[in-house]
């Protein structure tokens, strides 16, 4: 499986393809200059796949190389960087 993980500014997200085809994506919202990580959601034809961890990895990388600031609310997300603590300083509080 071919995955990618794009931004989408428009919508406000960062989307995961597989093949092509939309996995899942990490809503975001934008406060007084800081990227809010808010939800995060996978389509059922692709959990335990490993697609959502992919897709942290691709938003929180893009955003550590962009620099910008980023707060989580996201409990995925959340639990991800608590396990990943290598991500934990593309977070503007931790």
């Amino acid at each position: 499986m071919n995955l990618l993980v794009e931004d989408n500014p428009a919508r406000r997200r960062f989307e995961i393809l597989a093949d092509d085809s939309l996995a899942g994506h990490i809503a975001y919202q934008i406060e007084s200059g800081t990227i809010v990580l808010v939800h995060t959601e996978v389509d059922a034809r692709f959990e335990g796949q490993g697609v959502g961890s992919t897709l942290a990895r691709g938003a929180l990388d893009q955003l550590r190389e962009r620099g910008d600031r980023v707060r989580v609310t996201c409990p995925f997300l959340l639990h991800f960087i608590e396990r990943h603590p290598e991500y934990a300083s593309v977070v503007a509080d931790a």
